[in-house]
């Protein structure tokens, strides 16, 4: 049980207040914090701060004795890997269009690209690791994203309502065959389009999608974040692509699954975001990098219909679980207020990092004649490895709105 010191990644797109605030920092920023990376990624690992004051790095110390940090079960599974990587995620602007291949496409894109000689951080690279990169976002501030194809007959009734002359043929192409075959064959029609081609049909679709805006239509918010798209990223077929996929808002608390091959982007707010421990990432738009369209449509998942929000399943009065399919990690949130102020404990075979995002909270564990007792304040993270006894959390002081919150990251199921 040791706090960890933690790396800020300063990207463009990034808030220039919410990591810092959540950190006790002065706002705004002298530049954009993007996310605070929790984990053992090799680009920033994260720091665990001993006794004494010194730190060493997480990465150094999984690989000094992966059996007491991870246990036998996830070294077995994950050799001496920490399978997840847990982020504070902070958008002021929309991140790139973007999905992530499964275990299997991963696998053989490494080797393919390993083959051919491929440095492993040339920005033409596909797949510098062979794993999966599965997601899921929780939101801690209202969180707007794209995500997954949207219903296609749906989708076939945007179209109609924005009427964009130059967009006939490709609204009859999805009318005509209105499934996933027919999302395919237009999304790869519309991410092929030469930029003469953009630069003619853009204009008029921003141009109806403000009309649609002006008359209140049933698709305004989906039209605002195309404008929005459109005057951040001028001439990019990833703005047409974004017609295509679910417009959602998560309430805080609220989070979505992001498996293999779906399609999404996040456009504004703040969530904590757990990840398998991979930088594989199959761009489709808004973004000035490396976009490969054969290998992102073979990725690509395009069944179509809503994306299921997650509300999290209540394992009892202060703790809830985010249930995914992943293997690599699972997400759960710990919840007290004046009414429910107890502790609870938490014991697991595996590694886990806890980060309280409220109020301020008291961990405790105990080995035999050796207790042990940490004050976790708001922002701060603890790891916890695998040999470590179980510990109780206990609310030591609430928020002005009454409530502390942590979040728990651990290894999935495995």
């Amino acid at each position: 049980m040791e706090l960890l010191r933690n790396a800020v990644r300063p990207y463009a797109w990034g808030s220039r207040t919410a990591i810092a605030d959540l950190l006790g920092r002065p706002v705004p920023t002298p530049h954009p914090e993007a996310e605070l990376w929790m984990g053992a990624h090799p680009g920033d690992p994260s720091r665990v701060v001993r006794s004494g004051g010194e730190e060493v790095s997480l990465l150094s110390l999984l690989d000094s004795d992966p059996a007491h940090h991870l246990g036998p079960a996830c070294v077995d599974r994950w050799g001496g890997r920490l399978p997840f990587l847990l982020k504070v995620l902070a958008a002021d602007e929309p991140l790139s269009l973007q999905a992530h291949p499964s275990a299997a496409q991963a696998a053989e894109g490494f080797q393919q690209e390993e083959r051919a000689g491929i440095a492993r951080n040339a920005p033409n690279r596909n797949y510098p690791d062979p794993t999966a990169k599965p997601e899921l976002i929780c939101a801690l501030t209202e969180f707007h994203a794209l995500a997954g194809f949207r219903d296609a007959q749906r989708t076939v009734r945007l179209l109609d309502e924005l009427a964009v002359p130059s967009l006939r043929a490709h609204r009859e192409l999805l009318a005509a065959q209105p499934d996933a075959d027919g999302l395919r064959a237009l999304f790869t029609t519309w991410i092929t389009l030469p930029e003469h081609y953009l630069r003619e049909v853009l204009p008029d679709l921003l141009e109806a999608c403000v009309a649609h805006v002006r008359e209140h239509g049933e698709f305004g918010l989906e039209c605002r974040t195309v404008l929005e798209l459109g005057e951040a990223y001028p001439n990019d077929a990833g703005v047409l692509a974004s017609l295509l996929l679910n417009r959602i808002v998560l309430q805080p608390g609220e989070a979505i699954f992001l498996p293999a091959g779906n399609l999404h982007a996040y456009l504004h707010g703040t969530g904590i975001e757990i990840l398998a421990n991979s930088d594989n990432i199959l761009r489709c738009g808004l973004t000035p990098k490396h976009v490969d369209v054969p290998e992102l449509l073979r990725v690509l998942d395009f069944a179509c219909g809503d994306m299921r929000v997650l509300k999290g399943e209540s394992l009892d009065a202060n703790l809830t679980a985010y249930r995914t399919p992943a293997d690599e990690f699972e997400l759960s949130r710990l919840d007290w207020t004046p009414a429910e102020a107890g502790a609870v404990r938490l014991d697991s075979p595996g590694p886990q990092i806890l980060l309280c995002t409220r109020g301020r909270v008291r961990l405790t564990s105990g080995n035999g004649s050796l207790p042990r007792e940490l004050v976790l304040e708001r922002g701060h993270s603890v790891w916890l490895a695998a040999s470590d006894p179980a510990v109780e959390v206990h609310p030591v002081e609430l928020d002005a709105d009454g409530s502390a919150q942590v979040f728990r990251a651990a290894a999935g199921a495995f």
